[in-house]
């Protein structure tokens, strides 16, 4: 096999791999100051759509992580840039949060419920039985159904909350109509972030704390891969799936000396 290039781009997921139910994991500030004073490029990715770059980034910096908004990359954000790259200018139904809905204004998408080319469905802490109703009749009438992450559950203080996908199950269930997932492990949100960073996937590294997502997004994209061992995935599961990443570490830690 041959020899990789040298990373020059690094991606990472934020949950499990930078913070913790809200707190900083250890090693998380000193790889985030490396990577600024580097100057090399990289981005911080979250399959949740829920918030703004500018709200994530606000919110990371009262952890005490400081990470510039133009680093941010959300399902939300690399949605929008699908749809306006497959129909700009068009229209949407949409169920989520101002992540999405902020989202798909700058790329000067309408929202609107009368005969809309798509049906979005993004995470939301408010799903109601309404607006699930509306999607799956504008669904039934002919729109387009996307989605921003398959993402089933969702962490909480009090336990796992019901996410995107298992919405989206519900919707399929209804329709028989399946959506096109935007997010990981689609590596068109990897791909996607990387030309807006202007990095090649030959030369960046993804770092993830699932398998399922992170690590199969990063592959796919062509990218080197480093599954850390602070969220989802233990190390006894590595082995249960066809693929591998480049190298499993303990934590984001071990990685500072890297950059």
């Amino acid at each position: 096999m041959a020899d990789r290039k040298p990373i020059e781009s690094w991606l990472t997921d934020m949950d499990g791999v930078l913070i913790h139910e809200g707190v900083p994991i250890p090693g998380a500030d000193a790889f985030l100051k490396k990577l600024r004073d580097s100057g090399k490029p990289f981005l911080v990715l979250t399959n949740n759509s829920i918030y703004t770059p500018r709200d994530l980034h606000a919110r990371l910096r009262r952890m005490g992580l400081d990470v510039p908004i133009e680093n941010i990359w959300t399902s939300a954000l690399a949605t929008a840039q699908f749809l306006d790259d497959q129909r700009p200018g068009g229209t949407a139904y949409v169920i989520g949060e101002a992540g999405l809905t902020t989202a798909l204004h700058d790329i000067g998408y309408i929202l609107t419920d009368h005969e809309p080319d798509y049906v979005v469905l993004g995470e939301t802490r408010t799903y109601s039985f309404e607006a699930m109703t509306k999607a799956v009749r504008l669904i039934n009438d002919g729109a387009r159904f996307i989605c921003t992450n398959p993402d089933e559950t969702g962490p909480s203080a009090e336990g796992a909350l019901p996410a995107t996908g298992a919405v989206a199950a519900l919707i399929t269930k209804a329709t028989g109509k399946k959506p096109y997932f935007a997010g990981k492990p689609n590596p068109l949100m990897m791909r996607t972030g990387l030309n807006t960073i202007g990095a090649h996937s030959e030369s960046s590294a993804m770092i993830g704390d699932r398998m399922d997502t992170d690590v199969l997004a990063g592959i796919e994209a062509g990218m080197q891969t480093y599954l850390v061992l602070t969220g989802l995935t233990r190390p006894e599961q590595v082995e249960d799936f066809p693929y591998r990443p480049s190298k499993v570490v303990d934590s984001i830690a071990d990685l500072v000396d890297r950059i």
